[in-house]
């Protein structure tokens, strides 16, 4: 796929906890925030995002990495996740452990709902960032948090493999909000090892709040479900969930 024109987003910049990234919104309505995968926002992560702005959304998408529009390529690919392993924002290994770019993805979700209003916010992670609408949900305004292939820490060791990247208080937060009746939507290829046995996990923890979309992988570079090997069923599936909590 080509590069793609990021023009029509309006670019910000928004600093909390000691971190500062570039911001991308677009659209009106309650609040979502996109949070793009390996290597940046690529032409199908706006694509995906594009979509969720037309089901009714304000989308606030953070650059956290690369050249937003720019298309993946092997070195691109490469670069992106060198800057993701010495990153102090990401723990890529450590378990038990919430990396402290929540923190600000909570603030940034804070901020844009109290501007936007409505009943509450959303959020989408994908691959590394993809269990970070988790830890988002230690807020009360995250009622529609989706995990799509959740990849950190590093599935390397079945303790790594089936970790949350929350810390315990974290996980105690996020595991209460469930009972509370928050569901959580998490989607994967089910031959995909960079996602581990999270899903494991989160059914363990969560119970039925734990809504799991399991695709058959066709390949074993099946990854990403939303943008890269995007399957339109659970695009679907992801917009019908925010509007159903969001827009009720």
């Amino acid at each position: 796929m080509s590069d793609h024109d990021i023009t029509g987003w309006e670019r910000g910049e928004f600093t909390s906890a000691g971190i500062t990234h570039d911001t991308y919104r677009k659209g009106s309505g309650p609040g979502v925030v996109v949070i793009h995968e390996i290597p940046g926002i690529s032409p199908n992560v706006l694509r995906f995002a594009d979509e969720v702005v037309e089901r009714g959304f304000t989308v606030m998408m953070p650059d956290l990495m690369g050249t937003p529009g720019k298309a993946p390529s092997g070195p691109y690919i490469i670069s992106s996740m060198v800057k993701l392993c010495v990153a102090r924002e990401f723990t890529t290994f450590a378990m038990n452990k919430t990396s402290p770019v929540i923190a600000w993805l909570r603030a940034l979700a804070r901020n844009l709902h109290a501007e936007v209003g409505g009943p509450g916010v959303g959020a989408v992670g994908m691959c590394f960032s993809g269990g970070f609408a988790l830890g988002m949900m230690v807020d009360e305004i995250m009622l529609a948090p989706v995990l799509s292939q959740p990849s950190l820490p590093a599935s390397l060791g079945a303790a790594r493999s089936g970790d949350l990247n929350l810390s315990p208080d974290d996980e105690a937060a996020v595991i209460q909000r469930a009972q509370d009746g928050c569901q959580v939507l998490g989607l994967r290829f089910t031959e995909d090892r960079a996602v581990g046995t999270r899903f494991d996990t989160l059914r363990e923890k969560l119970g039925d709040a734990f809504i799991a979309i399991e695709l058959p992988s066709n390949a074993k570079s099946d990854h990403s479900v939303l943008t890269e090997q995007r399957d339109d069923e659970s695009v679907a599936r992801v917009l019908d969930f925010f509007v159903e909590k969001l827009q009720p």
